[in-house]
C-alpha cells in the first residue's frame, strides 16, 4: 500500500483523521482522506488510532500494530491527585536488587511518552552491577572536586559533598540506589534532553506502581551531561550518542504516612 490506504467501504468522509494530523499532510479527497506529502508524515499514528471504523491504515504505523481500546482510560481526577501527590523521591534504599523485568517493564513504558514531532530516538543504559555503581560515585566525586574554582554556581556546594565523601565515604551521590537509569538521545537532536526527561517522568510515575522507587541522580547526570570522558566511558555511551538524563532506582525503604505541603499555587491569568 501507499502511505496512507483508506478502506472506502467503511470511511463515512468524517474528517477525524484530518483534524488530528499533526503536519496536517491529510486532505479530504473526492473519494476520501488522501495523503499529501507523504514526506513530511511523522509517523505518530493519530490518523489510524482516531478512526472509529477501522478504514485508515498508514504503513509508518500500521492498524495491525496498534492495540485496541474498548474506552478511553482515564482514572478519577481524586485518585490521580492523589498518586501524583503521594509519590516521592526516594533517597533510602533497601538492599534488594529490582528484577531486570521490572526494570524493562518500567522502560517500556517510558518509551511512550511524548517525543518532539514522534522524534524518539531514544536509548537508555541500565546500570545493575555493584561494581560500576561504585564507580560511578567515585567517578562523580572526581569530577565534582575538578569544578573547584570554576564558574559552575554549584562549585562550592560540590567540595562540601567531595569533603563528606573523602573523609567518610558515605554515599552522597546515588545515596545506596542499586541501579541507575541512563536515558541517552542522539547528540544532533535538538529536542534530545526534553524528550528523554519526559520519557524518564513517565518511568519514575509507572515505577511507583510496581513498587520500585526513583530519584533523580543529579550530581552523576551534571558529570556526564558535562561530558566528562571517564563517565562516558564508564556508561558506555555510544559514539554520537548524549547522556540526557539519569535516574536512580531501587527498592524503597521507607514508607511515607503524610503529604508534605509546598509552596502556594502562583499564577498568572491572561
Amino acid at each position: 500500500m501507499g502511505i496512507l490506504e483508506v478502506n472506502h467501504q467503511k470511511c463515512i468522509k468524517c474528517g477525524k483523521c484530518i483534524e488530528v494530523c499533526p503536519t496536517k499532510v491529510i486532505e479530504m479527497g473526492g473519494k476520501g482522506p488522501e495523503m499529501m506529502l507523504a514526506e513530511r508524515c511523522i509517523a505518530c499514528g493519530h490518523c489510524v488510532a482516531v478512526c472509529p471504523y477501522e478504514a485508515i491504515d498508514n504503513e509508518r504505523n500500521p492498524l495491525a500494530q496498534q492495540t485496541p481500546l474498548e474506552r478511553y482510560p482515564v482514572i478519577s481526577a481524586q485518585t490521580a491527585a492523589a498518586f501524583l501527590r503521594a509519590r516521592r523521591s526516594i533517597r533510602c534504599f533497601k538492599k534488594d536488587k529490582v528484577e531486570r523485568q521490572v526494570m524493562r517493564d518500567i522502560l517500556n513504558i517510558a518509551r511512550f511518552a511524548p517525543t518532539a514531532s514522534n522524534s524518539q530516538g531514544l536509548s537508555y543504559i541500565v546500570v545493575e552491577s555493584a561494581e560500576v555503581l561504585q564507580k560511578v560515585i567515585e567517578t562523580t566525586i572526581d569530577w565534582m572536586e575538578l569544578q573547584k574554582g570554576t564558574s559552575d554556581p554549584m562549585a562550592v556546594r560540590y567540595q562540601h559533598y567531595v569533603k563528606i565523601f573523602r573523609e567518610t565515604g558515605r554515599d552522597i551521590v546515588l545515596r545506596g540506589a542499586t541501579g541507575l537509569i541512563v536515558a541517552t538521545a542522539k547528540a544532533e537532536n535538538f529536542n534530545g534532553r526534553d524528550n528523554a526527561r519526559y520519557s524518564l517522568e513517565y518511568a519514575e510515575l509507572y515505577a511507583t506502581t510496581v513498587g520500585v522507587g526513583t530519584c533523580w541522580a543529579g550530581f552523576s547526570e551534571r558529570c556526564a551531561t558535562a561530558q566528562y570522558p571517564p563517565m562516558l566511558e564508564l556508561l558506555k555511551v555510544s559514539q554520537g550518542a548524549v547522556v540526557a538524563g539519569i535516574l536512580m532506582t531501587g527498592i524503597p525503604k521507607y514508607g511515607y504516612k503524610r503529604l508534605p505541603e509546598r509552596n502556594p499555587l502562583n499564577v498568572i491569568w491572561i
